[in-house]
């Protein structure tokens, strides 16, 4: 069935064609009574997609899989993983359907995914629904990645389907629609791999390398090629989270892309006070995935990947894995090249500043803020202004004065660019406060602090009268704060 919303966009099923033993065909379930919560307009457009005709009611069908565009396959995708360090051999789309691929305005290759589709053949004991919460969620936080300028999925839009859920207790149900370089994920070649299909494999890297990373089909040893790209997207991508205070909360195998995206916003937050340790999913109870460990599970999720790989790697094993082995070992270097060229963004210095002055300065200042549990992003805010001629705003929110001055003195020396680091430095983040009072008021239907937040997110790092409320952080009666899966 053809839909006015798809002027000028040609959908694909190229996914579906070049691996069906990973797709099964399925269609989302129906929607009593769907209505638009929230359209990202910008992002319709450069898709090709006219935001006008998504609006009516044959947009609504497309947006929730129910006007099917002609050339689109939608399928449950099949992928394994770990999730919390345990092996699932067959995990998949449980509550998801990729549409199909549209190619965007710039000639990019773009998936067009639904969240809370209904339940697939993967769902297991899953409902296969979502509530208006989770799904918000994801859209205010997706975007506010994607403002900053870290790579991640896009948030199109989320639409109340008129279905109640029941969770702890009975919510609204909703449905998003999300965009993406693709959905490969280390758990995808977990899968292929499971399958003791060689064939399977090869073709599913060669999948993600013409998707991806074309020039690796250049190289030597192409799948070699293919991994180290991986580990360099990763080791780029997990730099950029540490250094905004981005903790994802669930970096399981199968929330890990080949692209390099930030997927799947499940019990996501940002951090507040300064501390390593911060964990705020509720389901994550030992810390495996807090904010300190995320560059090590990385490490660990991408020698899965290597693991899977190994029979394209090389006909002896032995071989296979030392060459899987000595291109992991530059994740390390390869990530720290990173945070530490994004830290001296963030204090202003030249990327040519020497990293023996660089890295000690860096550290003394972290032991500072988690000594005195410091608003992260106010702090890198306020220190801005420091090199203008003010130092309190930033002076102000630490213990030790002393220590803190002394440091301010090393670092003036360096002769920091206050411009330079607001233009890395956020006001604006999804404070967690703001974003649970946006949800709970979106669920009982007011979107309007959802669209106040939106308008401060999507535009992190111009100060604007009016949206002071947003750079605060959370008021001392917020308490412990604690994220959910939304499943």
């Amino acid at each position: 069935m053809s839909s006015p919303a798809q002027t000028n966009v040609a959908f694909d099923g190229r996914f579906a064609r070049e691996l069906p033993e990973m797709a099964i065909p399925w269609q989302a379930d129906g929607a009593p009574d769907p209505r638009l919560l929230v359209l990202n307009e910008p992002l319709a457009i450069e898709l090709g997609l006219d935001p006008i005709s998504l609006r009516t009611s044959e947009g609504l069908l497309l947006l929730i899989g129910n006007s099917i565009p002609e050339g689109a396959t939608p399928v449950a995708q099949a992928y394994a993983g770990h999730q919390f360090g345990g092996y699932s051999p067959r995990l998949g789309d449980g509550r998801a359907l990729l549409l199909g691929e549209v190619v965007d305005t710039e000639g990019r290759l773009r998936d067009l995914h639904l969240k809370g589709s209904g339940r697939t053949p993967f769902a297991r004991g899953g409902d296969g629904l979502a509530a208006v919460g989770p799904m918000l969620r994801e859209y205010v936080v997706s975007e506010a990645v994607n403002a900053i300028g870290i790579p991640t999925t896009r948030s199109l839009a989320v639409v109340a389907t008129g279905r109640p859920v029941q969770r702890e207790t009975q919510l609204p149900g909703a449905l998003l629609t999300r965009v993406a370089s693709s959905h490969l994920r280390v758990g995808s070649f977990q899968y292929a791999r499971a399958r003791d299909d060689v064939h399977l494999l090869r073709r599913l890297a060669d999948h993600a390398i013409a998707r991806h990373y074309p020039g690796a089909a250049e190289a030597e040893n192409p799948y070699l090629a293919l991994f180290q790209d991986v580990t360099a997207a990763q080791a780029s991508l997990v730099a950029q989270w540490m250094l905004v205070g981005f903790i994802h909360g669930v970096m399981n195998t199968d929330n890990m892309t080949i692209s390099g995206e930030t997927i799947d916003y499940g019990p996501c937050a940002f951090l507040e006070g300064f501390d390593p340790a911060t964990v705020y999913s509720s389901i994550d109870q030992t810390g495996r995935y807090a904010y300190g460990n995320q560059p090590l599970v990385a490490e660990w999720n991408l020698a899965r990947l290597a693991e899977a790989l190994l029979p394209l790697l090389h006909d002896d094993q032995e071989q296979a894995v030392a060459l899987a082995v000595e291109s992991l070992e530059a994740f390390r270097s390869q990530y720290s090249a990173a945070w530490l060229a994004g830290m001296k963004a963030k204090l202003g210095l030249h990327k040519d500043t020497d990293d023996d002055v660089t890295s000690p300065l860096v550290d003394e200042l972290l032991a500072l803020l988690q000594e005195g549990h410091v608003d992260y992003t106010s702090f890198f805010r306020n220190l801005g202004k420091s090199p203008r001629g003010d130092a309190e705003p930033a002076r102000g929110m630490v213990l030790d004065l002393a220590a803190f001055d002394a440091w301010v003195d090393r670092w003036h020396a360096l002769d920091p660019d206050a411009d330079a680091m607001d233009r890395v430095n956020p006001v604006y983040i999804p404070r967690n406060h703001l974003v649970e009072e946006a949800l709970g008021a979106a669920t009982l239907g007011d979107l309007a602090p959802l669209e106040k937040l939106l308008v401060a997110v999507t535009n992190p790092y111009d100060e604007r009268p009016g949206l002071e409320r947003y750079a605060a952080p959370a008021p001392e009666d917020f308490g412990a704060y604690r994220t959910f899966c939304g499943t």
